[in-house]
């Protein structure tokens, strides 16, 4: 399936841009019985505005295997306890797979270089207003660090700790949207926007104080560092080395002492149990075990945990999630649905040509033992990315497969 002449396309590459950094404005949605989110609105828009270019893109193995997933989901909760939760859980995910699918579309007419170009300057955009809000929030908070509980603009005060939340609801999750642009910025230092865009990143991320995302972005450096001869990354090294001391330096100078504040927050490991997940996670293990096979049913976990404990709280762990409310049925096929990505990133060679894909799916499989993310509009935004890589890999496969035979003859 070709691309359309992108000429013929007004404003292509502002469209593109527009649609990527939509995603993350999620939480400015507007709540009609559900979370009608401005990314949707806008693909509406677009899907009429270049309705005679659109065309539906073929689905990926790995495509057919999550909506398989989120069929069994959805019959988990067939007879589960609190049936409208899961009825509200089905028709959540019927429109997230509705706008995938045409989210997908759109992409699809873009060549790759728009596309990298619109995620670079989504990425800018997103960390720049990001810090700009959490400047904000400090600044209204009359530079006091104290707080607890607290939301000002793009900050958090969290047990007197100043999180940054930027465009996102949570720091937690900030990271988790972060990652597709950390990722790209890291594999892509070959212009100054992409480095500025690193830059941001590393700042931003630092600032939400988040212990698991924090340690997953360490874990996603180490290995782009082996994946790429850590001998000639000596240059990549040395500027970390350098950011961390200069941020330092400058925390120190401001009496805002990043390094001491990072200290403490992973020193209260020990004493917030990974703020109370330990504890949820045995919740979620002694729901699973009284129905072990397919679960308490689709989105049942919080009402559960509700009448059982009194608090409305999310499981904090994808995996378990999955496990508590499709059992054992549900999360094999998710598993399934993982290694299927992986299978296909790996045979496509993406961890070489375009390894941000494989660094951006790595850092989510990590983040979701610690978040809550069945669906999520960040995790389905690059699974469409992923999508539309594999359709360039196809086309330029047929292009190759062309020119031979036309050599032959």
């Amino acid at each position: 399936m070709g691309h359309p002449d992108t000429s013929t396309i007004p404003r292509s590459s502002l469209m593109l841009f527009l649609l990527l950094f939509s995603v993350m404005l999620g939480k400015y949605h507007i709540y009609i019985g559900f979370a009608f989110k401005p990314y949707m609105m806008y693909v509406g828009i677009l899907v009429l505005l270049l309705a005679a270019s659109f065309r539906f893109q073929k689905l990926q193995v790995y495509e057919v295997m999550l909506l398989f997933f989120y069929l069994v989901y959805v019959f988990s909760g067939a007879f589960s306890l609190y049936a409208s939760s899961s009825l509200r859980a089905m028709l959540g995910i019927i429109l997230y797979v509705i706008f995938y699918i045409l989210m997908k579309g759109i992409l699809g007419m873009y060549q790759k270089g728009q596309l990298e170009n619109g995620i670079a300057n989504a990425g800018l955009l997103f960390n720049g207003g990001s810090l700009l809000l959490y400047v904000w929030g400090l600044k209204s908070n009359g530079f006091s660090l104290l707080g607890d509980g607290v939301i000002r603009y793009g900050a958090w005060f969290d047990r007197d700790y100043p999180r940054l939340i930027g465009m996102i609801e949570d720091p937690n999750y900030f990271v988790f949207y972060n990652t597709l642009f950390f990722t790209f910025f890291l594999c892509k230092r070959d212009s100054r926007k992409n480095n500025i865009g690193l830059f941001l990143c590393l700042i931003t991320s630092v600032l939400t104080f988040s212990r698991g995302g924090l340690l997953i972005l360490l874990i996603i450096f180490l290995v782009y560092f082996l994946l790429n001869k850590p001998a000639n990354q000596w240059r990549l090294f040395l500027s970390a080395c350098s950011f961390l001391g200069i941020a330092w330096v400058v925390s120190y100078i401001l009496g805002f002492r990043v390094l001491d504040i990072l200290q403490n927050r992973f020193q209260d490991f020990s004493n917030d149990g990974g703020s109370g997940r330990i504890e949820l996670w045995g919740r979620a293990w002694d729901f699973f075990t009284s129905n072990p096979l397919l679960g308490i049913g689709a989105s049942n976990f919080a009402d559960y945990n509700a009448f059982e404990y009194g608090d409305q709280l999310v499981v904090h762990n994808t995996f378990l999630e999955i496990l508590t409310e499709s059992g054992l049925i549900g999360l094999l096929i998710y598993v399934l649905f993982v290694f299927t990505v992986l299978f296909q990133i790996v045979k496509a060679d993406f961890h070489r040509k375009h390894p941000f894909l494989f660094l951006t799916f790595l850092g989510f499989m990590f983040q979701m033992m610690f978040l809550s993310l069945i669906f999520n509009d960040m995790f389905l935004l690059f699974l469409a990315i992923l999508s539309t890589y594999c359709t360039y890999e196809g086309l330029n496969h047929q292009h190759v497969h062309m020119i031979e035979e036309a050599e032959l003859r």
